[in-house]
């Protein structure tokens, strides 16, 4: 075991390794090419179509049972980090609170020198994780994500070392009193067991200790395919279940929705925020799969929480897993009090829109300057964050006044001051009176969730003070602003309910102020405020609006939430775009939005490409070609021409970058002759695997083909393993409707071509409603087109009807 472990650590990617990582992907998004569009087309060459033929219904049926037994292991494991996650966040905030308020006893500065280097702890191991180890984790992984479900893969975000950045990293940001989230982060996390679990299903059925070390060694994640590795011979078809990008995508987004089912214990807003944030594409069969991993990430934080219960969690209380239940506070409201919220909305979408604009500019400076100088500065940055964040802490609740707890007869069940070093409200902090409490040492001596409980709180009166909260609200949200693109992992969900709280419930304290009504909570509108800063900085509606009906139990404050957000929404739009659509677009990740640009309509699909310089390869090509076109451009997908029985130039089909790369390296189909080869035999040398790109690599590189000077004379039959049928659309179709396509079908290619010259047939709805056993070959398209086709070649003119590719072919 010791040998076994120290060859696992010896395996271990370097700080070395971590930072040309990272270096690699700032160079790439510098240059404009940070990203790589995944190929979510079906390429229906012919070995797929023979693989297709090979599957009969029990296949199918296994690949369905595949499918929802991994959605559960999705469910499982993503519900097992969160509650790890929180379990290690609310214990060491417990420590550190429990240690810091028993030395304040007998010396306030040596209760803040405690303070400051527990925080400065677990800071300095997040930092120290991300920088040295996992690059990718930093951030809250929502962009990328995002971008990997509309069709951008970012390298790295889905390896191994991310996800294990991801966890601890978290523990260590959100434990050391950082102003950030874990919730983001957790998106991320279960993106990332999704992805991994699809990858490593073949590696775990042959069991293989030798094959699991170069799986760690090589970036943890190149050494097998999805669905099986050529290398270790796991070519069965029946592991090669989760062998393209459209499977790995349904995967990833389970993941996304189990993040927040975890996070928020909000299955049905996991699914909204899967289908409203970050998915591109969906179907039903997907959002059964994704609610049903929801539903299993709700029952294992459940059973978690229910063991918890027995004292086995140690610090794990009423806080950890965010439920904020204000079921008992304000049950009506009044008309009067929708100018109020209304005004909440819209200073939720001020205060979210200039958050958004502030995170962008220090963001976009901090990688441009500060970053370059390498991975000692960004340590050095955290660890000056942690320190500023822990004297403010400290220190402003030192110069506040306390204020006299409420009268317990008036109050009943209010225990106050609480006991140091127990979540709840009332903390007693460099008070002279034992009955007495510091109500801004209550916001910030507590961890984010019990903080945001205590503003939530009902019955409640006069628990703060307006300048507290003031205080604490710019304090906060300054904090927050320059926070926010460190190099740790950073959610910025709880801040953001943090910050939208604190005004809301100022509004609130104005409400009952001025109304001088006693069935006013301040806490309702803390709860108003949040979703309104929420709203004015992600920009989410539906999803952030069943989340917070979720976390806080009261379905009748929906009408109001609803409203809020819609407000803020508006007015946030008016200003900048969302939060993750910035962050993506300055990382460098070119996100087609859910609707294409107003000039799009005056454009044509012509117009849109007509300087591009179209690079193709003919049918049969020599080998000395296809390298030299490789090496001189980047372009991932060429079109492939051949010539038709009357002499004319035919576009036959697509074939990828990819696809060229493998059959250069294979060299199996170099021939000899400049002829048609047979396609049964090229297709019996190749699996539809061995055109699957791993999932988490950059794939082959041009640099890796290494060939001799004979076989560069040689030539190479393309047609056997080009797509046939790619999309294509006419020269005049409008750009926006180009888009439109594009987008909704997950293309990575389309070809513009010139107006077609004849109609060989109409399909219509009743055509596509066929049943399984119905005899195809009886059914005609219902197409005068057709008919007027015949007559014409019933007269003598000879026009091709059958598919375009079986006609080149030589069987």
């Amino acid at each position: 075991m010791i040998e076994t472990a120290k060859l696992a650590w010896s395996r271990l990617p370097s700080a070395e390794d971590a930072e040309a990582q990272e270096e690699e992907i700032n160079q790439r998004i510098l240059a404009g090419g940070g990203a790589e569009s995944l190929d979510y087309e079906i390429i229906e060459n012919h070995a797929y179509r023979e693989a297709q033929a090979r599957r009969g219904k029990l296949f199918v049926w296994y690949h369905v049972v595949v499918k929802w037994f991994f959605s559960l292991l999705i469910g499982i494991g993503t519900g097992v980090a969160a509650v790890f996650i929180n379990l290690a966040v609310e214990n060491f905030s417990g420590w550190k609170y429990a240690a810091t308020f028993s030395i304040i006893q007998h010396s306030y500065f040596a209760g803040f020198l405690v303070f400051v280097m527990f925080n400065l702890a677990l800071v300095f191991s997040s930092v120290y994780i991300i920088t040295q180890f996992a690059p990718a984790a930093a951030g809250s992984g929502i962009p990328e994500i995002k971008g990997y479900l509309n069709g951008v893969d970012t390298h790295g975000i889905l390896l191994l070392r991310t996800l294990i950045g991801k966890i601890f990293g978290s523990i260590g940001s959100v434990g050391g009193g950082l102003a950030l989230g874990k919730e983001g982060p957790l998106v991320h996390t279960g993106a990332c067991i999704a992805s991994l679990l699809g990858q490593v299903h073949a590696l775990i059925v042959q069991g293989d200790q030798e094959t699991a070390f170069e799986y760690l060694n090589h970036n943890f994640m190149v050494a097998i395919r999805s669905g099986g590795s050529t290398k270790y011979h796991l070519n069965s078809r029946w592991l090669q279940v989760f062998e393209s990008d459209r499977d790995r995508r349904d995967l990833v987004t389970c993941g996304c929705a189990a993040g927040v089912a975890a996070a928020f214990r909000a299955p049905v807003g996991g699914v909204l925020f899967a289908l409203e944030e970050v998915t591109s594409w969906w179907r039903s069969q997907l959002m059964w799969r994704v609610f049903f991993t929801s539903a299993v990430v709700a029952v294992v934080v459940r059973s978690a929480m229910n063991w918890c219960k027995s004292g086995k969690c140690g610090h794990f209380g009423s806080g950890g897993f965010i439920i904020w239940d204000i079921s008992d506070g304000q049950e009506d409201y009044s008309f009067q009090e929708l100018l109020p919220m209304a005004i909440i909305g819209v200073i939720g979408g001020l205060l979210g829109a200039l958050f958004n604009q502030l995170t962008l500019y220090i963001t976009s400076w901090r990688r441009k300057y500060l970053h370059k100088k390498g991975n000692r500065v960004k340590i050095f940055e955290v660890c000056l964050l942690s320190f500023i964040t822990s004297a403010i802490s400290f220190g402003l609740p030192l110069l506040r006044k306390c204020s006299p707890c409420p009268n317990p007869e008036t109050n009943p069940g209010i225990e106050c001051p609480r006991p140091p070093g127990i979540d709840g409200n009332f903390v007693n902090f460099f008070c002279a009176k034992d009955k007495e409490y510091n109500d801004l040492a209550t916001i910030f001596f507590n961890t984010q969730d019990d903080a945001i409980r205590n503003l939530f709180s009902a019955k409640t009166f006069h628990e703060y003070s307006a300048k507290s909260l003031l205080t604490f609200l710019v304090m906060f949200y300054s904090l927050a602003v320059v926070t926010f693109g460190t190099a740790v992992p950073a959610g910025q969900f709880v801040p953001g309910i943090m910050i939208g709280s604190t005004y809301g419930r100022l509004v609130g304290m104005f409400v009952v102020k001025f109304y001088s009504r006693l069935n006013v909570e301040e806490g309702t509108y803390a709860l108003l405020g949040a979703a309104s800063f929420l709203g004015g900085s992600m920009r989410m509606t539906v999803s952030l609006c069943v989340i917070m009906v979720e976390i806080t139990n009261n379905l009748k404050l929906l009408p109001l939430i609803m409203l809020v957000l819609l407000i803020s929404k508006a007015v946030g739009d008016f200003f900048n775009e969302g939060l993750y659509e910035e962050q993506a677009q300055l990382r460098g990740i070119p996100l087609l939005e859910s609707r294409p640009k107003q000039y799009m309509r005056n454009m044509t699909a012509k117009e849109a490409c007509k300087n591009q310089r179209v690079v193709f390869f003919s049918r049969i090509v020599k080998v000395a070609d296809i390298l030299s076109v490789l090496q001189s451009n980047t372009h991932n997908g060429f079109p492939v021409i051949d010539h038709g029985r009357n002499g004319e130039t035919l576009v036959i089909g697509l074939i990828l970058r990819s696809h060229l790369l493998v059959l250069l390296q294979s060299k199996v189909d170099f021939q000899d002759s400049p002829f048609p080869c047979d396609i049964r035999g090229a297709s019996n040398r190749h699996n539809l695997s061995d055109f699957v790109k791993p999932a988490t690599s950059k794939g082959k590189s041009i640099d890796q083909i290494h060939l001799t000077d004979d076989e560069k004379e040689m030539y190479l039959d393309l047609s056997p393993f080009l797509n046939p049928c790619p999309y294509i659309v006419p020269e005049d179709m409008s750009l926006s409707k180009v888009y439109n396509l594009f987008r909704q079908l997950g293309l990575r290619h389309i070809f513009v071509v010139p107006r077609a010259s004849h109609v060989i047939g109409l399909i219509t709805r009743k055509d596509l409603l066929l049943e399984e056993n119905d005899n195809i070959d009886t059914v005609e398209l219902q197409s005068t087109v057709r008919d007027q086709r015949l007559n014409k070649r019933s007269v003598g003119r000879d026009v091709h009807t059958e598919p375009l590719l079986d006609s080149l072919l030589i069987q």
